[in-house]
């Protein structure tokens, strides 16, 4: 089993900037040059934004990617199911995981993804945990980044800019940033778990046994 105590530190790519968002990422940065040179050379990008931006534009370029108009969300179970009610099955499952774990959840969904990297160390069931990464995290990834496809981010932005009065140059420099920060961890995933995209998931457990069909047709669209 794979030590899982990195996605912990990977978790940072993808919480709320605060102020020692330039320190945290140096921090992936290091752990990923040491260990995952291939993902390393991935989130340079991210990591010379975030040392060259100030916390405003920051905290506006995470905003405008995965909350307001946003280009995707970080709640996993939305970007599987949308509203489908297979998503309120998911999140109850996760709840009860992130429960057992004693993960702080604060105002976030068991979904979200930052709440979900730092779940995975806690998990002693290596079948579940394989799983959770084959059957929401990676499907899931994998759809976040078809996102930042050029058509898409021109509808969006035009979108963003109707809802949004004032936009700052830098933010709209960095609008698609997050894309190397998301490679760079579809990276350490396929890196851990020997991920195939094209192949069809393990046999499941319970927990995730009433979604896998569903699962299985968004994988075929």
């Amino acid at each position: 089993m794979v030590n899982l105590e990195h996605y912990n530190t990977i978790a940072e790519l993808f919480e709320y900037p605060g102020i020692y968002f330039s320190e945290k990422i140096n921090t992936v940065q290091s752990l990923l040059n040491a260990k995952y040179p291939e993902a390393a050379e991935e989130l340079k990008p991210f990591t010379e934004y975030a040392a060259i931006t100030i916390l405003n534009e920051q905290q506006e370029i995470y905003t405008r990617t995965f909350d307001v108009q946003a280009i995707t969300t970080l709640d996993l179970g939305y970007v599987i199911f949308g509203d489908d009610y297979k998503r309120g099955e998911l999140l109850s499952n996760l709840n009860r995981e992130h429960s057992i774990a004693g993960t702080v959840l604060d105002n976030q969904l068991a979904d979200h993804l930052p709440k979900l990297l730092r779940l995975l160390p806690k998990i002693k069931d290596e079948e579940l945990i394989e799983e959770m990464i084959s059957n929401i995290i990676s499907p899931a990834l994998n759809k976040m980044i078809i996102e930042f496809g050029p058509e898409r981010i021109e509808s969006k932005n035009e979108l963003y800019k109707k809802h949004q009065h004032t936009l700052l140059e830098t933010s709209e420099k960095y609008v698609v940033i997050y894309y190397n920060a998301l490679k760079a961890f579809q990276i350490v995933l396929k890196n851990d778990f020997d991920i195939d995209s094209s192949s069809k998931p393990k046999q499941v457990s319970d927990f995730l046994k009433s979604i896998q069909n569903e699962v299985e047709i968004e994988r075929l669209k």
